[in-house]
């Protein structure tokens, strides 16, 4: 066996490493004490297969479940999530989200995509000072983390007021669905 890690290991003359004098030895007073040993099998992230009885590493005949009794649930389950789905209160969660991120996402590229186009058709424009060092191409790249700053904030707060609420409802009355599809086992 090969030292793992620069802890100590066997030095090959026939003598027994200290992970396999753990088989019938006394423990030693760090043993006793409940300290860690570097030595300890368990240690060892990599020492796979230690203290498993034999026959261990052979994989367990698979249990095939009945194919008809999960179909069934699984229908059941899948029947739940579509009748969420189809539900008004789904589809004004739906409808709130979508008001705020299309206009967000629409004004929101709009500014990048003329900032982009400023800087490189208009490049006069861009440089015009506004105080010192300071120009409009700086001012409107400034812009830009300020707004993505903005956009965030805006939307964690429309989240918050507007659709949360609404969807931890929707969260527990799809639990309390499919809890009674499967027979109260979620």
């Amino acid at each position: 066996m090969q030292p793992s890690k620069g802890r100590p290991g066997s030095d090959g003359a026939g003598q027994e490493s200290p992970v396999e004098r753990l088989d019938g030895a006394d423990p030693g007073p760090a043993e006793e004490a409940g300290h860690l040993r570097y030595d300890d099998p368990w240690y060892d992230a990599l020492a796979s297969d230690w203290g498993e009885p034999a026959g261990a590493g052979v994989p367990a005949p698979a249990v095939v479940p009945s194919a008809r009794g999960e179909h069934r649930t699984g229908a059941a389950a899948a029947d739940v999530y579509l009748e969420v789905q189809r539900s008004a209160a789904f589809q004004e969660v739906r409808r709130r989200y979508r008001r705020f991120v299309v206009p967000a996402f629409v004004a929101f590229f709009a500014w990048y995509v003329g900032y982009v186009v400023a800087a490189t058709t208009a490049p006069e424009l861009m440089a015009r000072p506004v105080a010192g060092a300071v120009n409009v191409a700086l001012v409107a790249g400034l812009g830009q983390f300020l707004t993505t700053f903005l956009f965030t904030w805006a939307y964690a707060r429309h989240a918050r007021l507007r659709r949360d609420r609404a969807a931890l409802e929707l969260r527990w009355h799809t639990q309390e669905l499919t809890r009674g599809v499967n027979g109260g086992v979620s």
